[in-house]
């Protein structure tokens, strides 16, 4: 019973007058949108399709060393119907580019526009027409397992907060197999990263970043993980580092009074603590003091360790005398 009256007040409203009205509306609103559709898709249009590519039948003593192009972009004029079939149906599928149909003695490969074109075209209505392609070619290049390993280095802007520095830079892997041509591999010795941009850090800094591409050639892997080690700056001084002598014909010594110097530099804490005086090169040039005979030598400091920078002699002229040994 109470169903039979519930479906009669549902009737009652539905099929009031002013429903009634708002139904016919309705109905004529469906029809003029069908209408408008069809009158639409029936007319001509154009539209960039992206298709995928790929290179197929590699032989296995093949590899590419080049980044695939993975997708043609194809813009189709035809009828809005069918470019609507071609956005949801299955219509344009993958196309496949035989490796050896394309490939040249070189190591490279090369396909047209025209013949991407063709083989677009079989997968089309004969309605369709191709008005522009982009790539107009697609180019890869290939060897036959020439490789050589060649180190990692990162590129860009990495800069920590002031009164820090980078004290170490580590690579996870440190170098890479680089696939290329004969004449490419010739001309490269490392491998660097995409351009970098860090800056106000002062704790380890850790990324994963790609390789920087390079035409023609293939990096495995193409990307690495980098640790930057960050250090707090420290003006610093050692003392007790020895003068030697250099460049002394056979027979003779070289004193100096003193016989050490202190050196003062600009370091990261962690670095100072294990510095020594032994670290540290300074050194007496006889040749030097033969072409500028006086009193007095000048020293210089030929090498410091790893890490320092701004290094500098507390003096840079002493006493010497040269003896016969």
């Amino acid at each position: 019973m109470g169903f039979r009256l519930m479906w009669q007040r549902l009737r009652d409203f539905v099929f009031s007058n002013t429903n009634r009205e708002f139904l016919v509306f309705l109905f004529f609103l469906c029809l003029s949108g069908i209408f408008w559709l069809s009158m639409t898709l029936n007319d001509t249009y154009e539209r960039e399709f992206a298709i995928p590519v790929s290179v197929v039948d590699i032989p296995k003593n093949a590899v590419l060393t080049s980044e695939e192009v993975d997708t043609v972009k194809m813009t189709i004029r035809d009828k809005g119907i069918i470019l609507v079939a071609y956005q949801y149906g299955e219509y344009l599928k993958r196309l496949r580019i035989p490796f050896k149909n394309y490939t040249r003695n070189n190591g490279s490969g090369f396909i047209p526009a025209s013949e991407l074109q063709k083989l677009v075209y079989q997968q089309l209505v004969s309605s369709s027409k191709i008005i522009a392609t982009k790539p107009e070619k697609i180019e890869f290049f290939y060897n036959y397992g020439t490789n050589k390993k060649v180190p990692v280095r990162w590129s860009g802007r990495v800069i920590p907060e002031e009164l820090y520095f980078i004290s170490r830079v580590d690579y996870m892997p440190d170098s890479v197999t680089v696939y290329a041509s004969d004449e490419k591999l010739d001309s490269i010795n490392m491998v660097y990263t995409e351009t970098l941009n860090y800056a106000n850090f002062r704790d380890t800094l850790t990324i994963t970043c790609n390789l920087a591409k390079m035409k023609g050639v293939k990096v495995v892997p193409d990307r690495v993980k980098i640790n930057f080690f960050t250090d707090v700056l420290t003006e610093e001084s050692i003392e007790g580092v020895p003068i030697q002598g250099i460049n002394l014909p056979e027979g003779k010594v070289l004193r100096t009074f003193p016989a050490k110097v202190n050196v003062s530099f600009v370091t990261g804490v962690s670095i100072f603590r294990n510095l020594r005086p032994e670290d540290f090169t300074v050194v007496a040039d006889y040749n030097e003091i033969k072409r500028h005979p006086s009193e007095k030598c000048r020293i210089a400091l030929k090498s410091v360790p790893q890490g320092i920078s701004r290094a500098r002699l507390d003096v840079t002229l002493v006493d010497y005398l040269i003896e016969n040994e």
